[in-house]
């Protein structure tokens, strides 16, 4: 006999936006059940662990305060107060414009906040288990989908099944549940990889995020606490798919020459604080962010390049709009019109930034000397006028 769970809501996804949409949406009184196939690694140096960032700008934290999880993230997120962007396109790899934008041009609070993502992990999962209204299942996966127009039934693989008003895919970009969906999605592959790992060094990066282009795809230092006395940064070192991997590959003194090179020395000798890990960037957008009784979310719904902290703040900016109209109309959770209203409010802004993040991937890509000329003088232009920098830094908070 099949054993039948009832939930008001369904999560497919345990990482950090299907952990956040738990907590958002459980403590909102909703029942919740999560389910990942991987059971979270929350320690930095274990093997698996992310060692990637999310940098929360300022309307998520508003979401994270909502769901209980600010409070335990607050102490360990470095502040990100100045974006500096540095272009060192010329003949030789030093610094030929420099440009900040600082958070005080237009709010008395920082762009955001940098935490790990295996702290994320370990701290969202703790506060999952104090919630009754949660329903935490990591290392069960789903899988199938069955929905009618009152309900949808999720098969798990310990054999039971879910019934669940709303099913929400925040199961990646290869997600199950938008597949199960039959959703289509568009690719857009750039033979890029993405090299993430943490970096210490001898110059304090007074949470200042620095982006440094000059080809193959930007170099990203994003502040984070001192590592062992030592200021301490996330780098993400995007590239063409050969290089990175070379780069992957190479005997440590050698790599941490290549990137102290390639971060034009601003911060000094830069020194591999954990193991490398590698990602392929792609861009990514499903043709509609719903199906009957299942909404699209996160990298089930769009995937970008790590540019200017735009991913999982979109996820959340997926999941505030999801949390409101359930919280305007709680007996039409998961119906029609309710996933009409969250594909017409979210769609629109989803295809503008993932069009907007694919040309800036894009520019920082370039290779000929006249192409990154162009990259600098558009920099300077719009830099240059402040009405254009104050709406640009809004824009990237998503505010405007």
């Amino acid at each position: 006999m099949t054993r039948f769970n009832n939930f008001d809501i369904l999560i497919s996804g345990g990482g950090i936006a299907g952990l956040t949409a738990a907590a958002a949406f459980g403590n909102a009184g909703f029942s919740v059940q999560c389910v990942d196939p991987a059971p979270p690694i929350t320690e930095r140096d274990a093997e698996g662990s992310d060692l990637r960032t999310t940098a929360f700008l300022q309307p998520a934290r508003g979401l994270l305060d909502e769901a209980g999880l600010w409070g335990r993230l607050d102490q360990h997120a470095a502040p990100l107060q100045v974006m500096r962007i540095v272009d060192a396109g010329g003949e030789i790899p030093e610094p030929r414009i420099v440009k900040d934008f600082n958070a005080s041009d237009i709010s008395d609070q920082p762009f955001g906040w940098n935490l790990p993502n295996w702290l994320l992990r370990r701290e969202m999962v703790t506060r999952l288990a104090e919630m009754d209204t949660v329903d935490l299942r990591l290392g069960t996966a789903t899988t199938s989908l069955f929905t009618r127009t009152n309900e949808a039934r999720v098969t798990l693989s310990d054999g039971s099944t879910t019934r669940a008003k709303l099913v929400i895919a925040a199961d990646g970009r290869n997600s199950p549940m938008r597949e199960a969906a039959g959703i289509d999605v568009h690719t857009t592959r750039y033979g890029q990889k993405a090299l993430a790992f943490a970096v210490t060094h001898p110059i304090p990066h007074e949470n200042v995020s620095t982006e440094i282009h000059r080809s193959g795809g930007p170099f990203t230092l994003v502040p984070l606490p001192d590592y062992k006395g030592q200021p301490s940064s996330a780098l993400v070192w995007m590239e063409r798919g050969p290089r990175a991997t070379e780069l992957f590959e190479m005997d440590i003194p050698d790599f941490e020459a290549e990137m102290t090179a390639r971060s034009c020395s601003l911060f000094g000798p830069l020194t591999l604080a954990s193991r490398r890990t590698l990602w392929p960037i792609i861009s990514q957008s499903a043709e509609r962010l719903y199906g009957e009784r299942l909404a699209l979310v996160a990298e089930a719904a769009h995937v970008v390049p790590p540019i200017g902290a735009q991913g999982l703040n979109m996820s959340l900016g997926d999941m505030r709009v999801l949390l409101e109209l359930a919280k305007a109309d709680p007996a039409a959770l998961g119906d029609q019109n309710m996933l009409e209203a969250y594909h017409k409010k979210r769609f629109a802004e989803v295809k503008l930034r993932v069009k907007g993040i694919d040309m800036l991937n894009r520019a920082s890509m370039v290779e000929k000397p006249m192409l990154r000329d162009a990259r600098a003088m558009g920099l300077n232009a719009l830099y240059s006028l402040a009405p254009v920098r104050k709406t640009l830094m809004q824009m990237g908070l998503g505010v405007r």
